[in-house]
């Protein structure tokens, strides 16, 4: 099931599943990248993160530091893409693309923003509850859109954007101490422990009408960022049990019937967005210590090296024979796609689906979207770049303009007898979007600057609420081990 497709009921636009593309040949440009210090890209790879980050300049609202969840389709506030759009603009300073007075300010607006924006019980009328934020907000109001959740994981990627800030605005500047204080204050709002209904499960939301989710954040999926900061938490802590729980269900998943055995979730996203915040390399929880004899030196971030590897070669073998799939095109997460439908191709039915989650055995029906790759740049740079390059090549300025590409196509449909729910059928391309996604926008951004600098990693190897978060939960190693004692943190 897509947990975020799920969450979000009938309302289209949040997280990004894709299917994306890479170089010919058999599974090359899979090596451990060397890090350690700044990193050349080529220069497609730094135009296109260019572009990605000048997107959310454009969009985000000035007045309270709002980022649609979609454009240019008018649209709501994510507040995970507001997290997203906090990080990015550290970024731009540092590449010289925005000044540090203009990020500064921006960050401060959307901080005092979130901070006094009203929460309660009600249904209408406020942007959160228990510290929690909804799933979507009004863009000039900041109120709930519609009848959306309060969002335990969308809340998690907002409040590690502001945490990151808060390390990168180190200054003494006024301001910078502003947004420091901003950020943690926010942070230790929030009850972690109100959403744990279940024994050592946190819920994935909470709807005034109705109540708590059903479903828990309980097995491998981007949900590892979320329980770090509610272990982390030094006012509303859950309980270190809380990632024994989670890592129960590892067994079930833990397979090679893709390439190379690893934790499999069929969408990219999943293997990108807690690691764009956390650098797992070389740091083990007790599982992962406990598959040394398995796999020598395998960790979090070897498992997206191999989940990247399992969907490259799941777009060479195309067994179901997509149009585009090849060593140099490749990627499947969640993303938008041209329509709920079945159609008649060739002689031969296919099924496609709107906005969904994809991936290797999973609602795989033709649709790449440039982010699944892009995003995973540090686990595969130098497919990455070839698949950028492909896609570019191969599709133009149909999927690729001002601000970087488009958040999905489909070179298999070709022609619709219909109304499509997005995008356009392109002639000699096939379907392309029409929008951006914010939650698929920031991890392009976000995962190339780690691969180029490890900039956001490193802030985050310094933050005490992280730092405590990964060691309650039992990690050791690596980074972790030199890292700063525990902090208790402290209201302000």
């Amino acid at each position: 099931m897509d947990r975020r497709r799920f969450l979000m009921g009938s309302t289209s636009g949040a997280a990004a599943l894709t299917l994306g593309a890479c170089s010919t040949g058999p599974l090359q440009g899979f090596e451990m990248p060397a890090f350690g210090g700044p990193t050349d890209v080529d220069p497609a790879v730094h135009e296109v993160q260019k572009r990605t980050f000048d997107w959310f300049v454009h969009v985000t609202n000035r007045e309270n530091g709002l980022t649609p969840d979609r454009w240019p389709s008018p649209s709501f506030a994510s507040v995970a893409a507001v997290g997203f759009a906090l990080t990015v603009w550290p970024i731009g300073v540092e590449r010289g693309w925005m000044s540090r007075a203009e990020a500064r300010e921006r960050t401060l607006i959307t901080l005092r923003f979130f901070h006094d924006l009203p929460q309660g019980p009600e249904a209408s009328g406020t942007g959160g509850y228990k510290g929690f934020f909804y799933h979507f907000l009004n863009m000039q109001t900041g109120h709930r859109h519609g009848r959306v959740e309060l969002s335990t994981i969308d809340t998690t990627l907002l409040v590690a954007g502001m945490l990151f800030a808060a390390q990168w605005f180190d200054g003494d500047h006024e301001e910078e101490a502003e947004i420091r204080r901003l950020a943690q204050t926010i942070y230790e709002r929030i009850e972690w422990d109100w959403v744990v209904i279940r024994p050592d499960r946190v819920s994935m939301g909470w709807h005034p009408e109705t109540g708590f989710i059903a479903a828990d954040w309980h097995f491998y999926n981007e949900g590892m960022l979320l329980l770090h900061l509610a272990m982390g938490s030094p006012t509303h802590p859950i309980a270190p049990s809380a990632w024994t729980e989670w890592c129960a269900g590892y067994p079930e998943n833990f397979t090679d019937r893709f390439g190379p055995k690893y934790l499999h979730y069929a969408a990219l996203f999943v293997h990108q967005y807690s690691h764009a915040f956390v650098d797992y390399r070389g740091i083990r929880d007790p599982w992962m210590r406990s598959v040394q004899a398995e796999i020598p030196g395998f960790d979090y971030f070897q498992n997206s090296v191999r989940a990247v590897e399992a969907q490259r070669k799941h777009a060479i073998d195309n067994t179901q024979g997509w149009v585009g799939y090849s060593a140099d095109v490749w990627g499947l997460t969640a993303c938008d796609g041209p329509v709920d439908a079945r159609v008649v191709i060739d002689g031969r039915e296919r099924e496609f689906f709107s906005y969904s989650a994809r991936g290797p055995g999973d609602r795989d029906d033709g649709t790449i979207a440039p982010t699944a790759a892009l995003a995973s740049m540090p686990f595969a740079p130098d497919a990455v770049t070839a698949c950028l390059k492909a896609m570019k090549d191969r599709y133009g300025s149909a999927i690729y303009t001002r601000f970087g590409f488009l958040d999905a196509f489909n070179p298999t449909l070709t022609a619709f007898d219909g109304r499509l729910q997005h995008g356009q059928i392109v002639p000699g391309i096939g379907w392309v979007d029409g929008d951006y996604l914010g939650i698929d926008q920031g991890p392009i951004v976000m995962m190339i600057e780690n691969h180029r600098s490890e900039l956001i990693w490193k802030a985050m190897q310094r933050e005490p609420n992280i730092i405590r978060g990964l060691r309650r939960a039992g990690f050791t190693g690596g980074w972790l081990d030199a890292a700063p004692d525990d902090w208790g943190g402290a209201s302000v």
